[in-house]
């Protein structure tokens, strides 16, 4: 059975199969119980406190939300920070998320007083929810921060809801990284791990980690595809032809796709980089085309609208939230340039040679500079560990640089090749071990150990797993 398909029969399955927590009188169940679902037997009801500060994590977070209530045999109540995607799942919002969608550290300073307002009031709202579950999706900063300050006011409240933090810190990529993994064990209680080598590292610490499976992963099932243990291809492509007629674009035009960011920060810093790049290539002999996939952030939406008004060419602009747009977007493309982010990691999987791109406050950058102990800015890249993707970073990120990449990208079939290889090679680093996995409670309720969807391993795992136990 397809994975589509078990998702949309979840209810019927719970009809047709035994559930011993729901069924005993809540007496039976210990004031002690740990795990999640035991609470929200009690309570009749699993209630879920999230954050997410960026639009990734919004996408992210909404994704468990509906496996959540596909797998909980409980009416589940959601409450928190998000975007629009958690709002559609019946998030009851506390504040807008880009209230706290502040990247960088210097960029920081001039954001803190209003941070420390918001997360007063994230603290407050949780309380009063009394959540059997919190769960922070990335945004380590805000995250952290509130994780930490809720365990101490549970000693007052006497109250221990579980702690879960989606999307392990990149303890890999900074120096003295993986020491700091063991300060979280005081405020998380597990870890849910997006890349297959963090799992083994968190537990070496001391923390209780489960890899899930990438987020991008999951594209292939919104798309329509299968990820079978079986194949041996995974092909992301759209219809590049419909999407070029949909929008008046010329069928010999050259498209290249610009994906400037998802906070306003970075995007007002390079859009207009991508900008003046693409009106470096108009010696070019042949017809260029642009398209912006916007990110679901209201202001973001606003700064594009405006920048591009402005621009002397014309551009096509799509709603990012909308997979199907934006894979078919990338399917009528040639190339693209992007800011470094989760991005980069659809463009691989959709077959879009690319050229990534990064700049931040020069103190931001100094700090990157001395701390990080990897080579490369881009998952892929670090996944592969060699310079698959063009980096073009800090000082370096100028329209002139990134127009000489951009060209190489674009004409040189040497190196759109190379990308493409390497497509098939990351999807197996992230695949293959979370096709290996075991998880008997999903197995439970149909699902064949060769279908991994990560978002339903994240829930199954929200709900099974208890404190002090992997």
């Amino acid at each position: 059975m397809g994975l589509r398909s078990i998702i949309s029969n979840r209810h019927q399955l719970w009809r047709t199969l035994s559930w011993p927590v729901a069924t005993q009188p809540l007496s039976h169940f210990s004031s002690r119980s740990k795990r999640v679902i035991d609470m929200a037997a009690r309570d009749g009801e699993l209630r879920v406190f999230l954050v997410a500060g960026e639009v990734s994590g919004d996408s992210i977070a909404a994704r468990l939300m509906a496996s959540l209530k596909n797998l909980s045999p409980f009416p589940v109540r959601f409450a928190g920070v998000g975007g629009k995607l958690m709002y559609k799942e019946g998030l009851q919002p506390l504040f807008p998320m880009e209230d706290i969608a502040v990247m960088g550290l210097w960029e920081l300073l001039p954001h803190l007083n209003n941070i420390r307002i918001k997360l007063k009031e994230a603290i407050e709202a949780t309380l009063l929810f009394r959540p059997h579950a919190v769960v922070t999706v990335d945004s380590k900063g805000f995250s952290f921060r509130l994780l930490k300050q809720l365990k101490r006011r549970y000693i007052e409240l006497e109250i221990s809801p579980m702690h879960f933090h989606y999307v392990a810190p990149s303890f890999w990529a900074w120096k003295g990284g993986e020491s700091r993994l063991k300060q979280l064990r005081q405020f998380v209680d597990h870890i849910l791990c997006v890349l297959p080598f963090e799992e083994e590292i968190c537990r070496q610490n001391g923390l209780c980690a489960t890899y899930v499976g990438h987020p991008l992963l999951e594209d292939a099932i919104f798309l329509n595809l299968e990820l079978q243990a079986s194949s041996d291809k995974h092909n992301f492509q759209r219809n590049g032809e419909a999407f070029r007629r949909t929008h008046g674009l010329s069928p010999g035009a050259t498209i290249i796709t610009l994906l400037p960011g998802s906070r306003l920060q970075e995007v007002t810093l390079m859009l207009p980089i991508f900008l003046r790049t693409v009106e470096q290539l108009e010696d070019l002999s042949v017809e260029l085309s642009v398209v912006i996939p916007v990110a679901p952030n209201h202001h973001v939406e606003s700064f594009i609208g405006k920048a591009i008004q402005s621009w002397p060419r014309s551009a096509v602009i799509i709603p990012g939230e909308s997979l199907d747009k934006k894979y078919a977007a990338f399917s009528a493309s040639r190339a693209a340039l992007c800011t470094s982010g989760s991005a980069v990691m659809e463009l691989m999987l959709a077959g879009l040679p690319s050229v990534v791109a990064y700049r931040a406050h020069f103190f931001t950058e100094f700090l990157i500079h001395i701390r990080r102990k990897i080579n490369f800015i881009s998952l892929p890249n670090i996944l592969l560990n060699s310079a698959i993707i063009p980096e073009v970073l800090f000082n370096s990120c100028t329209s002139d640089n990134l127009a000489r990449e951009l060209r190489e990208v674009l004409f040189n079939n040497e190196v759109r090749q190379l990308q493409a290889s390497a497509k098939e090679k990351v999807l197996q680093i992230l695949y293959h071990p979370i096709k290996k996995q075991r998880n008997s409670d999903l197995e439970k309720f149909g699902f064949s150990p060769n279908i991994r969807c990560p978002s339903m391993v994240a829930a199954s795992t929200v709900l099974y797993a208890g404190k002090g136990k992997d």
